[in-house]
């Protein structure tokens, strides 16, 4: 979604998902430096290995006398690194993440956003009827008299022959 959105022009606010590290309290895959360009990755001891075609990078018998292993993996064969394809947009995503802006924008969207999909789903947790169509018709009413219902409480009104909201 994110390269989607990208290719638009739309800046993202969407928080990212949070990163786990192999090893508690230890490096996660932001620690890990990579070039794109060059097909690499540097992880945080400065050992650089090239990415693989399915996007994996192993680190192997590197780790063995690493002083920062205890940090970076408990795997027996070294650290493994699976790059998803859209790495350096997911990189991106969560350095604008961490800017204070990008938290006042996300809280400022996010409960409104929470609140609809609570309205729509209030009370209709399982489809009422058989087939997709029917499923379909319903959801689209039901999103319509929602919408409706909102600019209602935002104040529209009819005025000489036209909508406006007030």
């Amino acid at each position: 979604m994110l390269a989607a959105l990208a290719g638009t022009g739309h800046t993202p606010v969407i928080k990212p998902w949070p990163l786990r590290p192999a090893v508690e309290g230890g490096f996660t895959l932001d620690d890990f430096t990579v070039d794109e360009a060059a097909g690499t990755v540097t992880c945080p001891h400065g050992i650089t290995k090239t990415i693989s075609p399915k996007r994996t990078v192993t680190f192997g018998t590197s780790c063995t006398g690493c002083p920062l292993r205890a940090r970076c993996t408990s795997a027996a064969r070294g650290r493994k690194l699976d790059l998803h394809e859209h790495d350096a947009l997911l990189r991106e995503q969560r350095q604008r993440a961490a800017d204070p802006s990008f938290r006042n924008d996300y809280r400022t969207h996010r409960p409104m956003v929470e609140r609809s999909i609570a309205w729509l789903t209030r009370g209709n947790r399982r489809v009422r009827h058989r087939g997709i169509r029917r499923n379909n018709a319903w959801l689209q009413l039901r999103i319509a008299g929602l919408n409706l219902r909102r600019l209602l409480n935002l104040g529209l009104t009819r005025n000489a022959g036209s909508w406006a909201l007030g």
